[in-house]
């Protein structure tokens, strides 16, 4: 048999069982940078693991899982948006944001396991986690326009600048590692890792994803949800500035690379 038609049974026959593909998946991760968010990683990433085992066993595509996870998210931020804060509407946006964010940890697993993913599926998972970023923090500015009330309406500009911060990280980072990729690429030597560590994860926890989905979890309590949410804000606010100019000096090296010409 082709390596290709081996493959192809392998998508359609899982001969293995369900804890064996998990296991599959545990030794094809991606290698963990140091000093990474915590939740994504140990908690996020290892749920989104058994739902890649699971889909990959049901013979879902990384496209229909992708789907999955914007449909978790969105009605988690049409019911944020819509509804009235109380304990029970915190509690089911939390549960359908955090789902949706183990969705989207698990299609890129199930692309690997399936033996690679495709740049339709990349594209789409951006332009969801995208959409995901601006429309949550839009979403946030009608609850507390609707529902908090704040002691006045410049309170307002801070979902509206979390939104442009959100969007302006993660646009940095697709582009870091789309830029890295092409010289290092082009210049026959290997990526450049930067270290972490327990600190710094620590430190990163304001900026995870996952944690901001747990502070909906408070909307039982507005006033001091949206407190809580300013001094996220904050935090990410200060992380983006730290890292646009760290990220600057990464570009600027890495035009300086030379490349597999020779130019030096």
């Amino acid at each position: 048999m082709s390596v290709s038609g081996a493959h192809s049974a392998r998508l359609s026959r899982p001969a293995e069982s369900y804890l064996e593909t998990v296991a599959s998946l545990s030794a094809a991760q991606k290698t963990v940078a140091g000093g990474a968010p915590p939740y994504s990683v140990y908690v996020n990433r290892r749920a989104g693991r058994y739902v890649a085992a699971a889909a990959y066993r049901a013979g879902l595509t990384p496209n229909q899982v992708t789907a999955l996870s914007a449909g978790f998210t969105f009605t988690g931020i049409l019911l944020l948006a819509l509804a009235e804060p109380r304990w029970w509407v915190g509690l089911l946006v939390w549960m359908a944001l955090a789902i949706g964010y183990i969705f989207d940890s698990a299609d890129g697993q199930l692309a690997r396991l399936r033996g690679g993913g495709s740049v339709a599926g990349e594209w789409l998972d951006h332009v969801v986690d995208s959409t995901k970023i601006v429309t949550l923090h839009l979403a946030v500015l009608v609850l507390a326009y609707r529902h908090i009330p704040l002691p006045a309406e410049g309170w307002l500009l801070i979902p509206i600048g979390y939104a442009i911060v959100g969007t302006v990280a993660f646009f940095a980072m697709i582009l870091n590692d789309q830029l890295k990729a092409v010289v290092f690429l082009k210049s026959g030597l290997p990526a450049a890792k930067r270290g972490g560590s327990a600190i710094k994860s620590l430190l990163l926890v304001p900026t995870d994803y996952g944690v901001l989905c747990l502070l909906f979890l408070l909307l039982g309590l507005p006033v001091v949800f949206f407190v809580g949410y300013a001094l996220f804000f904050v935090a990410n606010t200060a992380h983006l500035s730290l890292a646009l100019t760290r990220w600057f000096g990464d570009m600027k090296r890495a035009s300086e690379t030379p490349t597999a010409t020779g130019r030096s």
